[in-house]
């Protein structure tokens, strides 16, 4: 499996107005083109944060443990639109509350986005996709802050989940 390179994004300003599309390829190409995704941290009522595994033919991080969702925008689909899919695709989770917790913009060599960060806690049926995901699994905030550093995580759940979770209480 791949990503498919030729999938339609939108380009957004720094607030998410949408200022024109792209593809994937040209947005994760070195472009630099902002394009907006979503991710959703799932707690449980213990405090415990799901992280879900990258499978190796991802073309950004691959094999790295990762934010519980994240997803993109489709072209002409809303923030909350594309997580309630994201989740029901990823983790095939349709019953939960959401609650917004920040937007940023995360900028690697590759690639700039604007990311909606989302929390939510979550005690249910969890069902990570074979087809998205190699998996998924709940970490405890010490396991997280071991591997912190270690080219375990994403870089991008790193600075996220330091900047939006671990100076706050997670519950």
């Amino acid at each position: 499996m791949q990503d498919n390179h030729k999938e339609i994004f939108p380009v957004v300003d720094e607030s998410g107005h949408v200022v024109g599309s792209a593809t994937r390829g040209e947005c994760h190409g070195g472009s630099r083109l902002l394009h907006p995704v979503v991710h959703l941290h799932v707690f449980n009522s213990r405090g415990d944060v799901y992280l879900q595994r990258r499978p190796a033919w991802k073309d950004i991080q691959p094999g790295k443990w990762d934010t519980s969702v994240g997803g993109h925008i489709d072209y002409g689909e809303s923030p909350e639109e594309a997580l309630r899919r994201e989740v029901r695709e990823e983790l095939g989770i349709t019953d939960f509350v959401p609650e917004r917790v920040g937007l940023y913009v995360f900028e690697s060599l590759r690639e700039r986005e604007l990311v909606y960060v989302n929390r939510t806690v979550y005690d249910g049926v969890i069902t990570p996709s074979a087809e998205e995901l190699d998996g998924g699994r709940f970490w405890t905030l010490d396991e997280i802050r071991a591997a912190i550093g270690r080219n375990i995580l994403t870089p991008n759940f790193e600075s996220e989940f330091q900047k939006f979770f671990m100076s706050k209480s997670s519950s």
